[in-house]
This record gives structure tokens, sequence and C-alpha cells, in this order.
């Protein structure tokens, strides 16, 4: 009898374990990338039936909001913050959730102080004021309050703001869809992509020299620091910074879909469409299928894959075509 007890305990467990393995991949199953004028047209509808029309800026808050809202409403919702299994024991959809969060963070941030204001003495917009900061509270944060409750208020601010933004009677609200606007923001993400991309070419390890104080003889730094020394992504770390990877340029590969909508008369002004265009292109190779079922981790001429380091080609150049972006609008 006791016996006949521990296989139906062991079957029992190992069918739970099944189940939740189960749940876990469909959990980790990556949302596709989304057609940005189909989202923006479905939006315009709602518009109309509201007796308000698209404007500049549409858009881009459209999008903002579109992919806030995927953190929220993919399957198995937001996972960085939970605390029971099987998502207590994922790592690469959560990172993933973070590396999306990045840029819903930076770009709101953006809308906040520069593309919603004419000057910098001008007042901020109510609305961004109450969605920025919301999507600033701790990402793990699972009860009083819930990370999920902050961005769920962020996102209905955003609507508001979208809302009064597509209402002539109200021009208190709006985007400004200058060149010295979107550099602001570009320079934001020239940062977070350098930044990707170093933390991937770290997976294999590799001596850099400190260039902190180069350029200027009078420079200081805080503390000393060598002047070579060894980075190196620990070994349980490279798939959270592939994914991490993955999930920031998802939202931005969507973000810069919407900026190109927004933006059009600018990018044409300085003939800077194609440029903005190869930006996209460089993203959109990013998301290509992972067909191993982990991430590899191969020396750079060795005989297997690296992941980390064809992520980091690809980031690489998307961010030198940003820095070209960034001076093409600023010439005059």
């Amino acid at each position: 009898m006791e016996k006949f007890t521990k296989k139906r305990v062991f079957a029992g467990l190992f069918l739970l374990f099944l189940l939740n393995y189960g749940v876990a991949v469909y959990w980790s199953m990556e949302p596709d990338i989304m057609d940005v004028s189909q989202l923006v047209a479905l939006s315009q509808e709602e518009a109309k039936e509201e007796g308000k029309t698209a404007v500049v800026g549409y858009t881009t808050t459209t999008t903002l909001i579109t992919v806030a809202e995927t953190l929220l409403n993919k399957p198995g919702g937001y996972l960085v913050n939970d605390v029971t299994p099987p998502s207590i024991f994922m790592d690469n959809m959560p990172n993933w959730e973070l590396g999306v969060l990045e840029q819903v963070r930076d770009l709101s941030l953006i809308m906040r102080k520069d593309f919603s204001r004419s000057q910098s003495q001008s007042i901020e917009d109510k609305d961004l004021v109450k969605a920025q900061p919301k999507f600033n509270i701790d990402s793990q944060s699972w009860n009083l309050p819930s990370a999920e409750k902050e961005y769920g208020e962020a996102i209905a601010a955003l609507r508001s703001y979208r809302t009064r933004l597509a209402d002539p009677a109200q021009t208190d609200a709006q985007f400004y869809a200058r060149a010295d606007n979107l550099v602001s923001w570009l320079k934001e993400v020239q940062n977070r992509l350098g930044s990707l991309s170093q933390g991937l070419s770290s997976s294999v390890g590799r001596h850099s020299l400190n260039v902190g104080l180069a350029g200027e003889t009078g420079a200081e730094q805080s503390t000393y620091a060598p002047e070579e020394k060894l980075i190196k992504t620990p070994w349980l770390k490279i798939d959270d910074v592939f994914y991490r990877s993955r999930g920031a340029t998802w939202a931005l590969l969507h973000f810069m879909k919407a900026v190109e909508v927004d933006f059009k008369g600018v990018l044409e002004k300085k003939n800077a469409t194609v440029s903005l265009r190869q930006i996209i292109r460089e993203l959109e190779e990013t998301q290509q299928t992972v067909w191993s079922p982990m991430i590899l981790n191969g020396s750079g001429f060795g005989v297997m894959a690296n992941h980390s380091l064809v992520m980091a080609n690809y980031i690489s150049r998307s961010n030198a075509a940003v820095q070209d972006l960034i001076e093409l609008l600023g010439k005059g």
C-alpha cells in the first residue's frame, strides 16, 4: 500500500512538472512584430467614432500605448514580478520584458520633456506628467502597488493624452515634430544601443582600455580605474543579456516605424528618411527566429555559434545608423 502511494505521489509530481514546463514554454513565446500602420488605422477609426481626427503625434502615442499593453496582455501577462511557479523559474521572457520596459520608459520621458513641449520654459502636459513616473515603478513590485497596476494607470493617462491631442478644442495637448526633439530621443536610443552592444560583446570576454578621460588633459574621475581590464559576462547571465537586448530592439523597432510617420516632414526636408529606414532594417534582423533551444556562446571564430555576437553586430550597425541620422538632422 505504501509503495503504491509513493508511485502516485511521484506520478503526480511528474505531471505537475510537465504542466508547469508546458506553461513556461507557452509563456516564453515572444510577441510577433506588429503592423504599426494597422494599429494606427484601428485607433483612427476609434477617434472618428468619438468625433476626433488623427494628428501629428497620434501614431507615436498609439504605438507606445500598444507596446506597453503588450507587456500586460501577452500570454502569461507581466512576469518580471511573479513569485509563483512556473514564472519564478523563468528568466528569458522576464528579461525580454525588461528590455521592452526600458524603451517604454525612455520614450515616455522624451514625450513628457520634449515632444509635448514647445520650449524649455513651457508647461508639461498634465497626462504625461502622470504617465511617465508610473512607468518607473520598481519592475519587481508585486503588491501595494503592483507594477501591473501602475503600468495600467500610465497607459490610461497616455490614452487621455491621445484623446486630447486629437481634439481640436483642446489646444493644450500638443506634439511637436521638430528635428531637435527627434534628436533628443535618438541620443537616448544611441546610449541604450551602445550599452546593449557592449553587454552582448562581453559574452566571450575582452580586454578593454580605459578611455573615460581620453581627449581632455584636465579631465578627472571620482575613483581610480586601471588602464586595462577584462570585461566578461558571467556564463549564467549570457541568455539574460541576449533576451533583454531582444526585447529592447523589438520595442524600438515599433517606435522607429511610428517616428517615420509622425516626423515625415522633418525627415523628408533633411533627406533622412532612408537613414531611418536603414535603422529599421537592422532592427528587423535582430528579431529573426532563434532556432537553437538555448543561447550558444561559442568563441569569436570558434566552431560553435555565438548568438550574442550576432545580435551585437546588428545592434552596433543600428547604432551607427542612428549616429548618421543624428548628424543629418543637425545639419541646416
